[in-house]
């Protein structure tokens, strides 16, 4: 494990908005995902409550990604280029599988390129959802550049990506957005079961989660750390040098959170709003979901990821820089199920 701790964030005073909630909660099949407390996890690391934020199911689909998904098509389609009939992304696997069901959804098609190395399961369920799937000789960040080229040259093509960069900002803005609702969520079951998070881990690949995350929690006094692959953090090594800093050829097993640059709008609201980062290695990953699985969880790499960070943050030599004590709350999302993993 990694651990990059910065001085105590500013905490913002601009009272955090859901504006796509109503939106998702008007959709078929719309249910609040569960909190879980975890008194197991508490106990083994010596704090006061732990909480669960369960997206291995939403609308659907076993991650959170369709909430940003969702919300960005129907505001392009609507404001900004009705006439599009095909979306087209680049991803891992859980934004492309939500961007399909989407497409499915509103009677578009949808082409999605995956980064070389994605697993066939994963293939396979993004193709399920009616895409058209290419995977590409490159990594991540390479698929994202050869979609937004897909879609600037094809007539009635969209990009619809989760990740910015100069000129390509209102879209993923807007997915954004939609993660909003997944937090605000959250804080109303938080507020109901009388907690007051101390800690809350929130993982990165591109950051626009995070981004999310950090707005709905920067007004409070919880700490707000990030969690990242040790094979692919970009955010932290960004953190560490000033500046964004682009990665090569990341890799792990956490394939959802494998990504080598920050979105460029997600890199001001990360750098001022963020108390600390995490890097996490793979075998973290892989125990934490045999923790959850331990809690009758199933969850992919990514949620195993947060959790493996937790127990090596709250149990290891670093307990005592994070500030956690055995009164503190602690707040980790689980946001995939069981998806197909990702090669070794």
């Amino acid at each position: 494990m990694r651990l990059l701790l910065r001085e105590r964030a500013r905490k913002g005073t601009v009272p955090f908005l859901a504006p796509a909630r109503a939106f998702h909660e008007g959709l078929p099949g719309y249910a609040v995902t569960p909190l879980h407390a975890a008194p197991a996890l508490a106990e083994a690391w010596d704090v006061g409550r732990v909480w669960l934020k369960d997206e291995t199911s939403r609308l659907g689909l076993p991650a959170f990604k369709v909430l940003g998904a969702s919300w960005a098509a129907q505001r392009a389609l609507a404001a900004r280029d009705p006439a599009a009939t095909t979306l087209v992304t680049a991803s891992a696997g859980n934004h492309g599988r939500a961007v399909a069901h989407v497409a499915s959804l509103l009677g578009a098609r949808a082409r999605v390129l995956v980064p070389a190395g994605t697993v066939p399961a994963r293939i396979d369920a993004i193709a399920g959802e009616g895409a058209e799937v290419e995977e590409t000789a490159g990594d991540y960040d390479a698929a994202v550049a050869q979609a937004a080229e897909l879609a600037a040259r094809e007539p009635g093509h969209l990009l619809l990506q989760d990740t910015a960069w100069a000129g390509y900002e209102e879209i993923p803005g807007w997915i954004v957005d939609g993660y909003r609702t997944l937090f605000a969520e959250l804080r109303d079951q938080l507020a109901a079961a009388g907690a007051q998070p101390g800690l809350v881990l929130l993982p990165v690949g591109v950051g626009s989660l995070a981004t999310a995350g950090v707005r709905a929690f920067e007004a409070t006094e919880a700490a707000i750390v990030s969690v990242e692959p040790e094979g692919a953090a970009c955010l932290l090594e960004s953190l560490a040098a000033g500046a964004p800093v682009t990665l090569p050829a990341p890799h792990s097993i956490m394939a959802g959170l494998t990504c080598g640059t920050v979105s460029s709008s997600a890199w001001p609201v990360l750098r001022d709003g963020l108390d600390g980062a995490l890097a996490v290695s793979d075998d973290a990953a892989r125990a934490g979901i045999e923790t959850l699985r331990g809690l009758g969880i199933a969850a992919g790499e990514c949620s195993g990821g947060s959790v493996g960070a937790a127990a090596e943050l709250l149990t290891g030599p670093a307990r005592e820089q994070s500030g956690a004590s055995e009164r503190s709350e602690v707040v980790l999302l689980l946001t995939e199920g069981v998806t197909g993993g990702a090669r070794a």
